[in-house]
């Protein structure tokens, strides 16, 4: 019988009342959705940003076949979790098996069939291999990212890049703030996808006199955000502070990425203040 531990990847929801039937059971079509929903979560498990990524393999992947078999049913509120793994590459298609299960209880089964294609003329196109071995290391469980350390001169086009994104472009900050002086001293962390696309970055700057770090320019990719790829840079800075010498990191944290900081070992400490217009709080590490 197949179980949850037969995936690599598991997305979690829960039923809502628009989603299911007067008998309080979800309609046969929203698996599917559910499906389509996982499959974008298997994308950010790659650290693939989906358009980005599509336009630099030259292709993009079209749904064939989709193919669903009943075992149960999900009903109003139940916990579900959606899981998926890449069962067979093809020349020029992906096929990719999933299940739904409410607990231990297997619901759902399905076959989606995808095709790579040319975006224009949508003939199909051989899968590039780039894809081909992501897919194939990370459904053996091997890692889809590599978090780089070193200096602004090696690693500053690949941070700017990602600074810009985030900071400037999406939380409208002024591009002057984005880099200063200090980015010439500072130790770099750059996460790159198995595509070399830049997708995150973070700097650590110190030790002051009183052997303190600070970590700062945290920024990830959006579509990655809850991928684990913030988490890789900050270990990676942390790290790099440890083997510094230093007592303690800390660093200003936006207040929506507090929980982030929190669920990694950081404590908040002070009053919330603002900086560049945007609501943040001093955290800390011991080292």
């Amino acid at each position: 019988m197949m179980d949850r531990h037969d995936f690599r990847l598991v997305h979690r929801l829960r039923v809502r009342w628009a989603e299911v039937d007067m008998q309080k059971i979800v309609f046969n079509a929203h698996y599917l959705m559910y499906f389509d929903t996982a499959i974008t979560d298997y994308w950010r498990a790659l650290a693939l940003p989906y358009e980005e990524s599509m336009q630099q393999l030259g292709g993009e992947l079209y749904v064939k076949k989709a193919s669903l078999e009943y075992h149960g049913s999900a009903r109003f509120d139940d916990q579900l979790e959606v899981a998926l793994r890449c069962s067979r590459i093809g020349n020029s298609s992906m096929v990719f098996s999933g299940a739904i299960f409410r607990g231990e209880a297997l619901l759902v089964t399905c076959e989606l069939v995808y095709v790579f294609a040319d975006p224009v003329s949508q003939t199909s196109r051989p899968v590039p291999q780039a894809l081909r071995s992501l897919v194939e290391r990370f459904e053996a469980g091997g890692p889809v990212v590599d978090v780089r350390v070193g200096g602004w001169a090696e690693l500053g086009g690949s941070s700017a890049k990602v600074r810009t994104a985030v900071f400037v472009e999406e939380q409208g900050i002024a591009p002057g703030r984005v880099a200063d002086d200090m980015d010439g001293s500072a130790l770099h962390a750059v996460a790159f996808n198995a595509l070399g696309q830049a997708v995150g970055t973070g700097r650590l700057l110190g030790p002051t006199a009183a052997s303190t770090a600070k970590i700062g320019r945290m920024a990830v990719h959006h579509a990655l955000r809850g991928a684990h790829v913030g988490q890789g840079i900050l270990q990676a800075l942390v790290n790099a502070a440890r083997q510094q010498g230093c007592a303690e990191v800390m660093l200003h944290a936006q207040r929506s990425a507090e929980g982030f900081y929190l669920r990694q070992g950081f404590a908040t400490r002070g009053e919330h203040f603002e900086e560049a217009g945007i609501a943040h709080i001093e955290m800390m590490r011991m080292l």
